[in-house]
């Protein structure tokens, strides 16, 4: 039986103890932490872990501890319960010297890093990933009015469902610019006021290099640099005034010049990136379609192995801000749809492998529904081989959507979050929906395929029986 208080103990022990934990959030799969001395974490201590699916930057500050879905919601609930309960005790005791409550917000050097790349990769990501549960919930709801308006259904409803749906990614600057400052060590609600004038009708009235502004240029990317550039600027100014003056010109410095630099010059420069980001999508689908679809389907698993893909968060928003849908997801999805099909493979040729049969069967279901790490981390990646072959899967289906962009035929995502069969609904194209969700059906249809021969022919060590026969630890372990 599950007991979340228990892994939510053993996890803040084998973290260093809450003493060590700075910050406590969670996505879809992962409960994501800040820790003070990483060199405090016991990383296969922690592996071992009943229900702990895999471990994500041990070695590095931000570390991620994956549950899987439904799970890390309420572990996530239990460890920041301890964590206050933990701090309260210590501060009645008189420790001053324990260290911030666990909803402080990440210094602006959190400590080392694996690469300083993917480290600002996972700090652009913990900007966006509070955002998925509005992103996922809006866009359903976007996709049902699509359904309803099509159909000629409550026409006295449609308007209603259009204004929930749409009134969050019209003011998603404000909330990308909250999160960023929070993220970066500023003050949230000047980060969300200055990204705020990205979306301010009046900007329109506003001249820049020539030409007048558009509410909106330069989407989330312009909120982004808004709210950093705001964040560096706070920061200058409160170690340089004393207390009487910072509470009042921090503040009135801060968003003046931000937002000054932001109407005359980053939202133009932001809005120039998107437009190349949308122009660079449509001729890549358009020219090298099927081509592009392999490399994307084929290597989305590496990227959610190492927790990365949340940093693409803001091209599928930028793409979604300008067309409507993102038509890199639904390539990206048969990544997770090759891995169903590899995971297959394995429950078929391993008959006698108890163990792994039943982590296949409990992972299988969020995997259809497109939640990959229970398959990456309790399947896959352990065995070695049908991690790769999962990936051959993936590109396959890749291919196969990409191949009908060529032909004319695009297929996007009204909205992010959801992958696999959780996508049907929020799927639409430029040929409207019909061909969309028969596009995309066929290319999880073609990376289940694929993913499965494949595995099946080269996902396992030479002596490993049909009938099941488990290969050693040491071959299991074994990616050659």
């Amino acid at each position: 039986m599950r007991n979340d208080s228990a892994t939510a103990s053993a996890v803040l022990a084998l973290t260093g103890g809450p003493a060590n934990i700075t910050h406590v959030t969670h996505c879809l799969t992962r409960l994501r932490l800040t820790v003070t001395d990483p060199a405090l974490v016991d990383e296969g201590a922690l592996r071992a872990l009943p229900g702990v699916l895999g471990v994500i930057g041990a070695g590095s500050a931000s570390l991620q501890v994956v549950l899987g879905p439904g799970v890390v919601g309420e572990v996530t609930a239990e460890v920041e319960r301890q964590l206050a309960a933990a701090h309260a005790g210590a501060a009645e005791a008189g420790k001053g010297t324990q260290a911030p409550p666990a909803t402080a917000t990440p210094t602006d050097s959190p400590g080392p890093e694996k690469g300083p790349v993917a480290a600002a990769l996972r700090r652009v990501a913990n900007v966006f990933v509070p955002l998925i549960p509005a992103l996922i919930g809006c866009g359903i709801i976007a996709g049902v009015n699509g359904l309803l308006t099509n159909a000629g259904w409550l026409p006295g409803l449609t308007p209603a469902l259009a204004a929930i749906a749409s009134g969050f990614m019209a003011l998603i600057a404000v909330f990308v610019g909250y999160q960023t400052a929070k993220e970066f060590g500023g003050t949230p609600i000047l980060g969300g006021a200055v990204a705020a004038v990205v979306v301010y009708p009046g900007v329109a009235k506003v001249t820049a290099f020539g030409v007048h502004l558009s509410p909106g240029q330069g989407g989330v990317l312009g909120a982004l640099a808004a709210a950093l550039l705001a964040t560096r600027i706070e920061k200058w100014c409160r170690g340089r005034l004393p207390g009487a003056l910072d509470v009042l010109l921090t503040p009135t410095v801060t968003v003046l010049v931000a937002g000054l630099a932001t109407l005359y010059g980053l939202m133009y420069a932001a809005g120039a990136v998107a437009t190349a980001i949308g122009t660079g999508a449509n001729w890549l689908l358009t020219t090298t379609g099927a081509f592009a679809g392999l490399l994307l389907g084929g290597l989305f698993l590496p990227l959610v192995m190492l927790g990365l893909h949340q940093a693409l968060i803001p091209i599928h928003t930028t793409l979604i801000e300008q067309q409507g849908y993102t038509v890199l997801l639904p390539l990206l999805a048969m990544a997770g749809a090759g891995q169903v099909g590899g995971a297959l493979a394995v429950y078929v040729r391993l008959r006698h492998d108890t163990t792994l049969r039943t982590t296949i069967r409990s992972a299988l279901p969020a995997g259809l529904l497109g939640v990959g790490e229970p398959l990456i981390y309790g399947v896959s990646l352990p065995l070695g081989r049908p991690f790769v072959t999962a990936c051959v899967g993936g590109a396959a289906g890749g291919a196969f959507v990409g191949f009908f962009a060529m032909l004319g035929e695009k297929v996007g995502a009204t909205a992010i979050g959801p992958s696999g069969w959780a996508l049907f609904p929020l799927l639409t194209g430029n040929q409207g929906p019909a061909p969309a969700l028969a596009i995309y059906a066929g290319g999880l249809l073609t990376a289940y395929a694929t993913g499965f021969a494949a595995t099946l022919a080269f996902g396992f060590p030479r002596g490993t029986t049909p009938r099941g026969t488990a290969p050693a630890p040491a071959e299991r372990t074994s990616a050659s």
